[in-house]
C-alpha cells in the first residue's frame, strides 16, 4: 500500500487543482486526515493504539499478497446514502489510492514475469516509501474539535481520541521529514520504475478528481451522491 507520505501528496495536489468545496469538502484538515484513518488501526503506521482492527475491515479487501481495497464498496456504504463526512470522504479517498497503486503493480509484475509474493510485497513497499520521500509536502492537520467528533463518528469504526493524536503526531512527523531530506534523495528503485510512479499518481489524481467534483456537484445540487 501506499505510504502515508503519498496520501498526503495526494490530498496536497487535489487541494491545488481544485477548491474544496467543488470536491464536497467543507473541511480540508477532516479530509487529509480521513486520507490516513484506513491505516490507523492496522499496526503499521501507528503505534501503539489503543486496539487493532483487521486490514481487511478497515481495508474493505479480502486477504491477497497484494490487496486490492474495493473502494466502490466503501462508497455505497458509507457515501452514497448522503450525509457523508469530510473524514468518510478522506478514508474513501485513500482506499482508491491503494487499490489503484496496488491494481498497477499487480499489472507490472505480471508484465515483467514476476510473483507477487513476499519478495515483491517487500521491494514494493521499499520502492513506495523511495518515491514518497521524494514528494515536496506542507499540509499539517490538526487536532481539532471537528476532526475528534468526525473521527468518533466515523461510520465504518470510530477512531478514540488517543489514538488520533497519535496518528497526528505520526503524519505530522512524515511531512517534515520529507521536507528535511527531499532535495538530497536520489531513489535507486529495487523493483518499481520512476515512469511507473509518475503514471500511476497522474491515475489517481484524475480518478479522485472526477469522483469528488462529480459528489460536490450532487451535494450542491442537493441530490444524492
Amino acid at each position: 500500500m501506499p505510504s502515508w507520505n503519498i496520501h498526503s501528496a495526494h490530498v496536497e495536489r487535489l487541494l491545488a487543482e481544485e477548491d474544496p468545496w467543488r470536491l464536497g469538502i467543507d473541511d480540508d484538515n477532516c479530509f487529509q486526515f480521513g486520507n490516513y484513518v484506513p491505516d490507523v488501526y492496522v499496526g503499521y503506521m501507528v503505534k501503539p493504539t489503543t486496539h487493532l482492527i483487521d486490514y481487511k475491515v478497515t481495508h474493505v479487501s479480502s486477504k491477497a499478497p497484494i490487496p486490492i481495497p474495493r473502494y466502490n464498496e466503501f462508497w455505497e456504504r458509507f457515501v452514497a446514502h448522503g450525509g457523508a463526512s469530510d473524514l468518510t470522504l478522506g478514508a474513501f479517498a485513500h482506499l482508491v489510492c491503494d487499490a489503484l497503486y496496488n491494481q498497477a503493480t499487480r499489472s507490472y509484475l505480471a508484465e515483467h514475469g514476476l510473483e507477487p509474493g513476499p519478495e515483491a510485497r517487500v521491494g514494493k513497499q521499499r520502492d513506495f516509501a523511495l518515491f514518497g520521500n521524494t514528494i515536496p509536502l506542507s499540509r499539517h492537520v490538526e487536532v481539532t474539535d471537528a476532526l475528534l467528533e468526525q473521527c468518533e463518528e466515523f461510520p465504518h469504526y470510530p477512531v478514540l481520541e488517543p489514538d488520533v493524536r497519535e496518528a497526528v503526531r505520526v503524519a505530522n512527523g512524515i511531512v517534515d521529514a520529507n521536507g528535511a531530506r527531499r532535495d538530497t534523495l536520489e531513489p535507486e528503485y529495487e523493483l518499481l520504475t520512476e515512469d511507473f510512479f509518475l503514471e500511476t499518481f497522474e491515475t489517481v489524481n484524475e480518478r479522485l478528481l472526477a469522483r469528488l467534483r462529480a459528489y460536490g456537484r450532487r451535494k450542491r445540487a442537493g441530490e444524492r451522491p
